[in-house]
């Protein structure tokens, strides 16, 4: 942490030894490393989403579901500590994500930025002979159309956001014939957008028929939130990668390797950006933002240039250090939805302490790298069920019927053993009852 990040209310991102607490004891230890954050018992309360509420939040409602919920450690952003909220089922994610970020830590964490909040409305017009006429008559009317689109939301504009510009596009041959397709490029400030902007595009809808003398059909957003991206870089020593098998010049090597082949593969690359998304999606789902609309912009923009490729980029500097870089689009918020009426996704924000959705979209993408660097790693390396597995016996442990302390001594065996199965944890189980 830089100077001006310490103090009595500063978070703490290193917790010793929290792999071996309890439930409540890690849950204490976040308290007192996170002290701005408050009352955690949302995090503990099983019931903290109460019927009623999830009532009011969707449809149909019939009770709630839950994740498990973890807090990954070590991150330094910016020179700033951050405890990490992370709502997942799947075994590795929090533990990898945790001990990459204290390697990176050790070499001067992650270095990010981001783009301002940017998204795009997109109003299609069609019934027009003349595309491109229409798109210069659009852009003509530019100040018109923003004077309407800021007047749905005053208070969004008293904040500094609004409608900031228009970009029109024009599809001259398609099989519906030709169609014009504008963009409302709105300043959401710290909100994810959708509504903001769907409801733009409905008050324009009007103003742009009359303009074209054509006929408005689609008016929503776009989740390919290209104008609203965010960037996260690592830089790592040859020496700080080395491990009692392998050297940190073996380690550099294999995720470079590893690294073109998501380049240049899109079947490699597929599975390389999911474990990119293993560790944006948690922190997505924890505080209360729209994972699907992460998801799709994340894929759409990995094929943007017409070929899917990768969303992190792994290359060697002239020091011999390895230097990680990732840059997407990340349209998260701060207020409105689930952020707002989900009592836990408010305490995973309250634990982060972010203080504008950029800075949150930016942590969010540091752990994202940090998750590639974990799974590139055990790539290129032992491969990735040695660890994954020894992590994934506590499940087979619970699935044998172990209960309590049970888990972790089946779950330790069957990891020693290199053995993770059901019926093996099943032997162990009756022999400990013995």
């Amino acid at each position: 942490m830089t100077a001006s990040e310490t103090g009595p209310g500063a978070t703490t991102a290193r917790i010793e030894g929290i792999r071996n607490m309890s439930p409540a004891e890690r849950l204490a230890a976040v308290a007192r490393a996170a002290p701005g954050a408050g009352d955690l018992g949302a995090f503990s309360d099983t019931e903290a989403l109460a019927l009623e509420r999830a009532n009011g939040m969707i449809e149909n409602v019939v009770g709630t579901f839950q994740l498990p919920l973890g807090i990954a450690t070590n991150f330094t952003v910016n020179g700033r500590d951050y405890l990490v909220p992370m709502a997942v089922e799947e075994p590795s994610v929090v533990a990898a994500a945790s001990y990459m970020a204290r390697i990176a830590r050790a070499n001067g964490g992650f270095q990010t930025s981001s783009s301002g909040p940017i998204m795009r409305a997109q109003v299609q017009i069609v019934g027009i002979s003349d595309p491109h006429g229409a798109r210069l008559a659009l852009l003509g009317a530019r100040d018109e159309i923003l004077a309407l689109a800021n007047s749905r939301d005053k208070v969004l504009v008293g904040l500094g956001g609004g409608c900031k510009d228009i970009d029109v596009h024009v599809f001259a041959d398609t099989r519906r014939g030709p169609m014009v397709v504008l963009h409302l490029l709105v300043d959401v400030r710290d909100a994810m957008g959708a509504n903001t902007v769907n409801t733009m595009a409905e008050a324009a809808a009007p103003l742009i028929e009359k303009v074209t003398g054509g006929e408005v059909r689609l008016r929503i957003l776009s989740n390919l939130a290209d104008l609203r991206l965010a960037r996260a870089r690592v830089r790592l020593s040859e020496a700080s990668l080395a491990t009692a098998e392998f050297s940190g010049r073996r380690m550099i090597d294999g995720i470079l390797d590893a690294s073109e082949l998501a380049a240049i593969d899109p079947y490699r690359a597929t599975t390389h950006n999911k474990g990119i998304m293993n560790g944006i999606d948690p922190v997505v789902v924890a505080t209360g933002n729209d994972w699907r609309a992460i998801e799709a912009g994340a894929h759409a923009y990995a094929a943007r240039n017409g070929r899917y490729t990768a969303l992190s980029t792994w290359e060697e500097d002239r020091e011999g250090g390895l230097v990680g870089t990732i840059e997407m689009p990340m349209a998260l918020g701060l207020v409105g939805g689930a952020t707002r009426t989900h009592p836990a996704a408010q305490t995973a924000l309250r634990v982060l302490g972010v203080r504008s959705a950029q800075e949150l979209a930016e942590v969010t993408v540091a752990v994202g790298l940090a998750q590639n660097m974990a799974a590139l790693r055990a790539l290129a390396t032992e491969g990735i069920q040695r660890g994954h597995m020894a992590l994934h016996a506590r499940n087979i442990a619970i699935l044998a019927g172990a209960l309590g302390a049970e888990i972790e001594q089946v779950a330790t065996a069957l990891a020693r053993d290199k053995d993770v199965r059901t019926e093996r944890a099943e032997a162990l189980l009756a022999e400990l009852r013995k």
